[in-house]
């Protein structure tokens, strides 16, 4: 496929210079586009040319800590928590002056379309989110899970050590790929596909931001003062009414799905579809493309503007 020329922008949004890529006309139905950890906006590098050439107005921000993206003051928390995911979101929408958008993400950025669907629903005219509901119940992280799900999670408790935070300062990359190569066991991906998003951990807040990410979804670490309340309405766990469509991927690494329950249906409350990926990892937009445009394109026909 013959991707859009690029257009990386800079705006100014709440304590961050957020750097995003633009493509298609200003004056389309808006479409933001939400990258996880450890990748980028590169992972939608196939999924943004169609939806511009649909006339769309796609944006696809680099979230705080990765790439481009700043924050405006040395005294901002460096917090990767979900509530300043979902705020970012909001207020990235709040200076490009955009009522309403379609949101489609994964990982953190799928936990940022569903913490501004849930607490701000008039700002999202749909949702699509890879792995359902994406809000993190922090209360109820101290209960272990089964053995088998808790050894998948090796980087969180690493990065909950001071060693694991050396490790990620050190070699960033070489945890990255693994990574990749452990969520996404099908994709069999080029180094130099990894080497097109690799820059942007080299921010220079993305360790702090990780870490503290991490930690807080554990309880181990406060969160930013400034979100407390925003937090507070995240813990009661909301349900969400936007429309929705959840696209889990049948070999995600991080999760492992069940064919037969959808632990996410009961906490959307309006339409709502699950579209399960035969093949497909914890990357979905970069490794199915082709659906990703499709759930997105539903959307749009199932909502109105």
């Amino acid at each position: 496929m013959e991707l859009l020329k690029i257009k990386t922008l800079n705006v100014k949004a709440g304590v961050l210079d957020v750097a995003y890529e633009a493509h298609g006309p200003a004056d389309g139905p808006p479409v933001i586009l939400l990258h996880g950890f450890p990748y980028d906006p590169r992972c939608f590098d196939e999924v943004a040319p169609p939806l511009a050439a649909d006339g769309c107005r796609v944006l696809v921000p680099y979230l705080r800590g990765y790439g481009p993206t700043r924050f405006l003051s040395a005294g901002t928390p460096r917090s990767g928590e979900q509530a300043a995911l979902g705020h970012d979101l909001l207020q990235f929408m709040e200076a490009l002056r955009i009522p309403r958008a379609i949101f489609a993400g994964y990982d953190w950025g799928g936990r940022a379309g569903c913490v501004v669907s849930a607490l701000w629903p008039e700002r999202a005219r749909g949702l699509v989110s890879c792995t359902g509901y994406n809000i993190q119940d922090i209360k109820g992280s101290v209960k272990p899970a089964a053995a088998a799900s808790e050894h998948r999670l090796w980087y969180q408790y690493y990065f909950n050590t001071e060693r694991g935070r050396a490790g990620l300062t050190e070699n960033r990359r070489d945890i990255a790929k693994l990574l990749w190569k452990l969520w996404s066991p099908n994709w069999k991906f080029s180094d130099a596909t990894f080497d097109k998003t690799a820059p942007s951990f080299d921010n220079p807040d993305y360790v702090d931001v990780v870490i503290q990410s991490y930690r807080h979804r554990y309880g181990y670490t406060p969160g930013d003062p400034a979100l407390l309340g925003i937090e507070a309405k995240i813990q009661a766990q909301p349900t969400i009414a936007v429309p929705t469509i959840n696209l889990d991927g049948d070999a995600d690494g991080v999760r492992p799905i069940s064919h037969t329950i959808d632990p996410s249906a009961k906490k959307f409350t309006g339409f709502y579809q699950r579209r399960i990926l035969p093949l497909v990892g914890h990357n979905v937009p970069q490794e199915a493309p082709a659906e990703t445009v499709t759930a997105i394109r539903d959307l749009m026909k199932e909502t109105k503007p």
